[in-house]
């Protein structure tokens, strides 16, 4: 198989030959057809996340087909379209996974980080923690559900049924869960990088009442905001913009540094919440509800080869909604 590598952080991904991969007896082999490129993924090759695997193929928001299955896997067939989340593995029997939060599970596996992803034509994953995705739509298209759309969820179930919810940073996942939003007929006010007008008009295009910059305020208090964007600075904008009793919840898996703030905007029961991982429930219920809702994503697909290209591409922001590798 081919697959691109990271062989160090801070260095370019490598693309490499290696041998197809042999499922375990719990595992699938996987022919790639789409795998999205998440943030996360930047956070690997800039070693902001500690103890990942090297070398690792990275990628986590994998679709393609079953080509193998382990000898112990029940419930899913050769040909069979499935979908590969960051949640890879789960020990299930620690405190977190008997009780009902195995995204906080002490000994996990995280797909294209402790174990190997989706930057490549074929991959193994844990049968018990893969998705079927049915025949509808293209891989291109699906992908990126399994990471922006799933954490967007899980950000929007701990954001609460507020009519008015902000949005800070407009890419993948927001892209994806203000169509949600908007179907469950909620306002949403984005915010991007200030100044950029092409990431406003994009947020207006999907339905949003309201787009404007992260150094400004919204046209009204907000019940809840999202914080997808990596920046420690947007707690507190988020804590002004929020009404009392509202909530900021920050989505990142990692985030730049808090700046200190005053108390009285955090007073009168404001809350700040993060979100880690997912859990299978959440990856079932979003799948469920997508096509419900009709969700579209925006994608630029690159072929698997150019996954630098893409990877800096999302770093600065050159694209709209997400970005699809094709093997």
């Amino acid at each position: 198989m081919f697959a691109m590598q990271l062989n160090a952080h801070h260095t370019p991904l490598v693309g490499i030959e290696l041998p197809d991969p042999e499922p375990g007896p719990d595992e699938i082999r996987i022919r790639i057809g789409a795998c999205g490129v998440c943030r996360t993924d930047l956070h690997v090759v800039d070693g902001e996340l500690p103890h990942a695997k090297l070398p690792i193929i990275p990628g986590h928001e994998i679709v393609g087909r079953i080509d193998k299955l382990g000898s112990n896997v029940k419930g899913l067939s050769l040909g069979e379209r499935v979908g590969v989340p960051w949640l890879g593995h789960t020990c299930g029997h620690c405190y977190y996974c008997t009780h009902g939060m195995e995204n906080l599970c002490d000994h996990p596996l995280f797909t294209g980080f402790t174990k190997n992803g989706g930057y490549a034509t074929m991959t193994v994953a844990d049968a018990r923690y893969a998705f079927p995705m049915g025949d509808k739509g293209e891989d291109k298209d699906l992908a990126p559900l399994l990471c922006a759309g799933l954490i967007g969820w899980r950000c929007l179930k701990k954001a609460g049924d507020g009519k008015k919810i902000g949005l800070y940073g407009f890419g993948a996942a927001a892209h994806i869960i203000i169509q949600v939003l908007r179907w469950q007929g909620r306002e949403v006010y984005a915010f991007t990088s200030p100044g950029d007008t092409q990431k406003q008009d994009f947020a207006r295009s999907l339905g949003a009442t309201w787009a404007g910059g992260s150094d400004e305020l919204p046209p009204e208090e907000l019940d809840a905001v999202i914080l997808f964007a990596p920046v420690g600075p947007l707690v507190p904008a988020g804590l002004k913009a929020i009404r009392k009793g509202g909530r900021v919840v920050c989505g990142g898996i990692h985030m730049s540094p808090i700046p200190s703030f005053s108390y009285d905007i955090l007073w009168e029961e404001r809350e700040i919440v993060s979100v880690a991982n997912l859990t299978r429930a959440d990856g079932l219920e979003f799948l469920k509800l997508a096509p419900e809702v009709g969700i579209k994503v925006t994608n630029t697909p690159y072929p698997l080869k150019n996954a630098n290209k893409a990877l800096d591409d999302l770093r600065h922001g050159r694209f709209d909604g997400a970005a699809v590798l094709i093997p």
